[in-house]
């Protein structure tokens, strides 16, 4: 389950970041996506959950620990 940890890290942090501000970072919503991962980018990771794509935004300071591939 380390991709699943990973993933919601990225979630969690993708979701500050495009928020903005603090302010509105308090008001967005979180998200929790689970399933293979399909692609990494410099910008996206794109998950596979159920056969549905949900593409999470990253950028290139955001700390990933570990070694996130596709699979």
């Amino acid at each position: 389950m380390k991709t699943f940890s990973k993933i919601c890290a990225l979630a969690a942090v993708g979701s500050f970041l495009l928020a903005g501000s603090v302010a509105q970072a308090a008001e967005a919503k979180t998200y929790q996506v689970t399933g293979p991962v399909l692609e990494v980018t410099d910008t996206t990771i794109t998950v596979d959950k159920n056969g549905e794509k949900h593409q999470i935004a990253h950028e290139k300071v955001t700390k990933i620990t570990g070694d996130l591939k596709v699979g």
